[in-house]
């Protein structure tokens, strides 16, 4: 009973001590000419009102205390609140889980927006998730889930998604083959660190795979892995930035970048890749 309120004790600085250190960054005020709408609930509701640049932008989704910086992408149709992004291995990602809790890294390179941040934007509504990645050969790849939510703390900000389109494979529910689902689906599965263990592991998969994650026993689908800056790598685990079905969990992937939007969201005739093109006025 007192190592457990201990540990409490412990996490709970550990979160305040980290929010302070992330109040104490240089560079976390918004920059000259980018927006600050706290009336916003996410990166679809600014580009839907005008802002089409990619950029920084402040937001407020519905149960945030707080208004949160984000990166919005107004690419790929726009819209888009991006949630990681991993480029060139500069963020280290085996953090605390109070790191994980808040967020880190630096919004201009490599990060994490949080967990609580992605449990708040996630329960306004049916939420896709987009994964762009990309190989050291130069090649690219997608993967979209709708219906993406995470729950909140008490729940160990559980994952849940919807049916998978993409060009690299459905690791993330497992079902790329018969017989692996038990091990492999990281369906309704809870989030972990190395210093909170919450899959369904006789060990500590993030312990093992250096890096925060919704693990099962362990993985089919890491993006928050260790960085390898040459593809192909050896180690004791597959803890490379992994995607199995598309490159395998031998090969740790250059680029990575999770994005969130509305399932609903109505892109602009203009905007639409796929749009049929508006017969010109008479």
């Amino acid at each position: 009973m007192c190592e457990t309120l201990l540990k409490g004790r412990l996490q709970k600085q550990e979160v305040l001590l980290h929010r302070l250190q992330l109040l104490s960054q240089p560079g976390t005020e918004d920059r000259p000419g980018q927006s600050q709408d706290n009336e916003s609930t996410d990166c679809s509701q600014l580009f839907t009102s005008g802002s089409k640049s990619s950029g920084f932008y402040t937001i407020k989704p519905h149960g945030s205390p707080q208004p949160v910086r984000v990166y919005c992408d107004m690419s790929d149709g726009g819209g888009w609140t991006v949630i990681q992004r991993r480029i060139d291995g500069t963020q280290r990602f085996n953090r605390s889980w109070a790191e994980y809790k808040d967020g880190f890294g630096d919004m201009d390179a490599e990060f994490w927006l949080g967990n609580d941040n992605l449990h708040y934007i996630t329960t306004q509504g049916n939420y896709s998730l987009r994964i762009n990645l990309g190989d050291f050969d130069g090649y690219q790849g997608y993967a979209e889930y709708n219906n993406f939510k995470v729950a909140n703390e008490k729940d160990h900000y559980r994952l849940t998604f919807g049916t998978y389109v993409g060009t690299v494979g459905d690791a993330l529910s497992g079902r790329y083959e018969v017989g692996v689902l038990e091990w492999a689906s990281h369906q309704g599965v809870q989030f972990s660190t190395y210093d909170q263990d919450n899959d369904n592991h006789k060990g500590n998969c993030a312990k093992e795979d250096k890096g925060g994650w919704w693990f099962n026993k362990c993985h089919s689908a890491h993006l928050n892995g260790m960085y390898y800056p040459n593809g192909y790598y050896s180690a004791l685990t597959d803890d490379g930035v992994v995607w199995y079905t598309w490159r395998g969990w031998w090969y740790s992937l250059k680029t990575s970048v999770m994005k969130l939007r509305p399932t609903d969201f109505k892109m602009d005739p203009v905007d639409d890749p796929n749009a049929v093109p508006r017969r010109p006025a008479s």
